[in-house]
């Protein structure tokens, strides 16, 4: 066990807050007494929130998506050290360029990076996701679109203590749930937000789960995508439905950007359409 002295000479325990440092954590916004979407994001178009696609890359300049902040491309070396260069190919099998034009469909002004990990066929290694969402969390950006997961065990606890770090450092995991019923990470973790699809058409419709681990259900079925060479395609998936709540969040975070990722969660329950029925 223990002990930390505070500032007034009592004895506290480790990650106490001692009397004068109260005011320290005071908060800086007041929430209203009814949390409505038009408080949330009402005006909001994303701007000045920073957004990774962690997965096979996005075809920039693509008309659904624009020009992106940055691109780069994630190996493993002989000595298993992470690799990081400009992704000069761009998306390889159009699902990254997929979800990366339904983030900028809901939030048209935020900014978009992309991190690849997947290859053609959207094959990729542990060891790579590991490492991309290493240098995404690493890089402070504010949202990561995880529509991937891995059912390899192994690779399990790293990632739980990497989707953690990005929580405490105010990253937002947002994870697709496997469309399989099979285990897979890390959409099974407490410290992301994790999605399944629902079939309505409404972008912004979402419904919050009481019943996890899949904590929202966001517009998956039928959706038109960017696709690879400037095309759209019609296809349906929780893939899908990831970067809708991302593009939400998106939205919340401009508007509000003290939030915290445990607030963020609060105001997408509070205005889920089965909680705040989007009022």
């Amino acid at each position: 066990m223990h002990d930390a002295v505070g500032h007034a000479g009592e004895t506290l325990p480790a990650w106490s807050l001692p009397k004068d440092r109260v005011e320290g954590i005071s908060l800086s916004s007041q929430w209203p007494d009814r949390v409505t979407r038009e408080w949330a994001w009402g005006g909001s178009t994303g701007k000045g929130v920073r957004v990774c696609i962690l997965d096979s890359g996005v075809e920039s300049g693509h008309p659904k998506i624009g020009e992106l902040e940055s691109a780069v491309t994630i190996a493993i070396g002989e000595d298993d050290e992470t690799i990081v260069t400009e992704d000069s190919e761009g998306d390889v099998s159009g699902h990254g360029t997929a979800c990366a034009g339904i983030v900028r469909s809901v939030a048209p002004e935020c900014s978009l990076s992309s991190v690849r990990v997947l290859g053609q066929g959207f094959k990729g290694s542990g060891n790579v996701l590991l490492a991309g969402l290493r240098h995404a969390v690493e890089s402070g950006f504010d949202l990561i679109n995880m529509s991937l997961s891995t059912t390899k065990k192994p690779f399990a606890g790293i990632l739980h203590e990497l989707a953690d770090s990005a929580y405490f450092r105010r990253t937002v995991l947002v994870a697709s749930a496997h469309n399989m019923p099979v285990e897979s990470y890390p959409w099974k973790f407490s410290s992301v937000i994790s999605v399944g699809s629902h079939e309505e058409d409404d972008p912004l419709a979402f419904f919050y789960n009481p019943n996890p681990p899949v904590e929202f259900f966001g517009r998956g079925v039928n959706v038109d995508v960017a696709w690879l060479g400037g095309r759209s395609i019609t296809a349906s998936g929780n893939s899908f439905a990831t970067p809708h709540l991302t593009g939400i969040c998106a939205l919340i975070l401009s508007a509000h950007p003290e939030l915290t990722p445990f607030q963020l969660k609060n105001v997408l329950y509070l205005t889920a359409t089965n909680v705040g029925g989007g009022k």
